[in-house]
């Protein structure tokens, strides 16, 4: 089948006011945020590890398994996908293989974090940020590696705010950009304040992230976001809608031994007990029949959105 190019983030950037993207963790949920109309995706670090390796965000994920869902979820889904691809797996030189391989997987954005490890797992963040030449360092093997790749580099700083750590952010954030980074990421930002304060003193493409906003935290929408610079926010909520849907579906089945509950629940016009109609698979049957001459149909309903 043909497939349609896939759009670099500046030129989305350009096409856009400023660009919501979910995170998702393998071809389903990456299939679904294209379903909904969203215009990119981000591979999750975290809930790929939860998905893929069944263990909490500890570090455990290791690049070959990293490189493996990027080039299946980009060899399905036409929307751009940023990586998190947490420290680079060690060095400079690490950073090097990590941000080639997962360009020429797919990867049109790549994220890396100035922390040794996940801190913010384990409640001691400040004691793992690397100093700021050893990022800067990462920061240079990463652009090198990504030129004329058409893959933007996201330079991703953990450091705390408290404290003076905005300034300390900040710094980092400029810094990274004058090592050639394409776009800036400070992760500790919790208020309006402090999204206005780094809007204010780092320049160029800014991506926000929503993992520190929680239901005791003020709520920083996008569309008040978007207009400080950062045109890209993220946020995590497919891993969530999946478990709470499985978990729906199971525990009712379970508990009344209801076969049919799952087959009779027919929104979207999704009919049966499989997820199958979620896909085009009429499309890759006519596909098929290019070769074979032989035209099969699809026996299932199609997908209805808008009902």
């Amino acid at each position: 089948m043909m497939k349609n190019q896939v759009p670099t983030f500046p030129e989305l950037f350009q096409a856009e006011t400023g660009v919501l993207a979910p995170c998702v963790f393998d071809c389903a949920s990456a299939r679904v945020a294209e379903l909904a109309g969203f215009k990119a995706i981000c591979l999750s670090g975290a809930e790929l590890s939860m998905a893929m390796d069944g263990l909490p965000d500890l570090g455990i994920l290791n690049l070959s398994e990293l490189v493996w869902i990027v080039s299946r979820i980009t060899d399905n889904c036409p929307l751009p996908l940023i990586v998190d691809a947490e420290d680079g797996f060690g060095s400079p030189i690490n950073v090097y293989r990590t941000c080639e391989r997962l360009a020429k997987a797919g990867a049109k954005a790549i994220l890396l974090e100035d922390e040794a490890e996940p801190g913010f797992a384990k409640g001691v963040v400040s004691k793992n940020i690397i100093p700021r030449e050893e990022y800067f360092a990462k920061v240079k093997a990463a652009k090198a590696a990504l030129e004329g790749s058409g893959c933007i580099f996201i330079a991703r700083t953990n450091v705390p705010l408290e404290n003076g750590g905005l300034e300390e952010a900040i710094a980092r954030s400029l810094g990274s950009l004058e090592q050639g980074a394409d776009m800036t990421l400070v992760t500790s930002m919790k208020t309006m304040e402090e999204a206005q304060a780094v809007a204010a003193a780092v320049p160029g493409y800014k991506m926000f992230p929503d993992i520190n906003q929680s239901v005791k935290q003020p709520t920083l929408r996008a569309a008040d976001l978007y207009p400080l610079g950062f045109n890209l926010v993220t946020m995590h909520f497919l891993f969530k809608g999946a478990m709470v849907g499985m978990l729906n579906y199971a525990l009712r089945t379970a508990k009344e031994q209801n076969n049919l509950y799952p087959r009779d629940d027919v929104r979207f016009g999704v009919s049966g007990q499989s997820g199958q109609p979620f896909y085009p698979v009429q499309d890759w049957l006519d596909f098929e029949a290019e070769f074979t001459g032989v035209s099969r149909k699809f026996w299932g309903d199609a997908l209805k959105l808008d009902e």
